[in-house]
This record gives C-alpha cells, sequence and structure tokens, in this order.
C-alpha cells in the first residue's frame, strides 16, 4: 500500500508539472508580437524552459508506467487498478503530446513569418514563393524535425537515467562491501581480544605452576639433605 501511495503522489506531480507546462504554453500564446531585444529573449528563454519541462514530464511519465512493472506493485494492486493506472498514464501522456505539438506549432509560426526590430512580420527565405498549402507542408517538415529532435534528447534522458541508475546500484554494492569488511574487522578484533585475554590467563597459569614446582624441588632437596645428614650421622 506504501508503494501504490508513492506511485499516487508521484503521478499527482506529473499532473501539476503539466498544468504548469500548459499554464506557460497559454502564457506564451496570448503575449503580444515580440518585437526586437529584450521581449524576443523573454520570448526564447520561455519557450526554452517550457521544452525542458515537457522533457522532465516525459521522463516522470517514462517512471511511472516502469513503476507499473514493477513486482511490489503489481503484488499491491488488482489488475483493475493497474489498468487503471495504465489509462492515467496513456492519458497523460497523450496531453504532453498534444502540449508539445500546440508549442511546436506556435514557435514555426513565428520561425516562418519572422518579426523585425519594428514587431512588423518579415517573410522567410524558405517560405519564398511558396503558397498556403507549401507552407503548411513546409511547417509540417519542421515540427516532424524538431519531433524527431525531441525523441532524440528523450533517448538521451532515459539512457542517462539508465546509467545513474546503474551507478546507483554500483555505489548501494560499494556500501555494502565497505559495511561486510567493518563487520568482519569488528569480528577479528573481538577474537584479538579474546586470544590476548587467554594468553594472559595462561600466563598467570604458569607462573603460579612454577612457583609450585620451584617449592616442591626446595622440599625435595632439603628432604635429600636431611637424609644425607641422617645417614651420616648414623654410620659415623
Amino acid at each position: 500500500m506504501a508503494q501504490s501511495d508513492s506511485w499516487m503522489r508521484e503521478f499527482e506531480d506529473a499532473v501539476r508539472l503539466a498544468d504548469d507546462i500548459a499554464a506557460r504554453i497559454a502564457e506564451r500564446n496570448s503575449a503580444a508580437p515580440v518585437g526586437a531585444g529584450t521581449r524576443t529573449a523573454d520570448n526564447s528563454r520561455l519557450i526554452s524552459a517550457i521544452r525542458r519541462k515537457i522533457t522532465m514530464l516525459g521522463t516522470r511519465l517514462d517512471s511511472l508506467q516502469s513503476l507499473l512493472s514493477s513486482p511490489s506493485l503489481t503484488k499491491a494492486l488488482s489488475e483493475k487498478d493497474l489498468s487503471k493506472r495504465q489509462d492515467m498514464v496513456l492519458g497523460l501522456r497523450s496531453r504532453m503530446n498534444q502540449m508539445t505539438n500546440s508549442l511546436n506549432a506556435s514557435s514555426n509560426r513565428s520561425n516562418l513569418l519572422g518579426q523585425d526590430g519594428k514587431g512588423e512580420p518579415k517573410e522567410d527565405k524558405r517560405v519564398t514563393g511558396l503558397d498556403n498549402s507549401g507552407i503548411v507542408g513546409l511547417q509540417q517538415q519542421i515540427m516532424r524535425e524538431q519531433d524527431e529532435d525531441l525523441l532524440k534528447l528523450e533517448e538521451t534522458v532515459t539512457s542517462t537515467k539508465h546509467i545513474a541508475l546503474a551507478v546507483n546500484e554500483e555505489l548501494d554494492l560499494h556500501t555494502k562491501l565497505l559495511d561486510n569488511l567493518d563487520e568482519d574487522a569488528d569480528r577479528t578484533n573481538t577474537r584479538l581480544k579474546n586470544m590476548q585475554r587467554r594468553l594472559g590467563d595462561l600466563s598467570k597459569k604458569a607462573s603460579s605452576g612454577c612457583s609450585v614446582m620451584c617449592l616442591v624441588l626446595m622440599v625435595l632437596v632439603i628432604v635429600i639433605l636431611v637424609l644425607v645428614i641422617f645417614a651420616l650421622i648414623r654410620y659415623l
């Protein structure tokens, strides 16, 4: 259940990101015709920010889709709930594609028509001599090229994500190895202390045994001397 709640929180974050993208696209489309200078720079920054957020949204949707295949989530949810969440991801991805197409169409219109320093439309060289259907065809071609660029960018982001996951797994493995090494060092240290204590006990016992042996030898020597003296006195 905790895994399921985590998935829903991530999906809600993705929905909020999609709402933010839609608001920025609406802001961009409702802006006055772009002139020279600061307005042009602001417009370019806004479009770049929107494209970055769309890429982020695509990455989150890939992550959400991947989580739906994880064993922990498939066990926690019924097939009906899993199917419902699949539809939720597909719906949000469809919305993302629509916003991408809307942004591309708006950007292509500005690029094709252009703007001069006074805000007047300036015809692009590529549309010279083209009728309306030709301009539409050129716009569609540019949109396809930009879609291909977005797909390449998405592949790069996905590849980077996989590399990051692999690096994270490698770091986890090294962390576990270090933890095991610390445990082995602690066990070895404990064994060394036990061995030192045993050696100390043996040393004390050895010292005590030596003292007793010396005492026994001294008694034997004294007894022998007494016997010898007694013998000498008796036979002399």
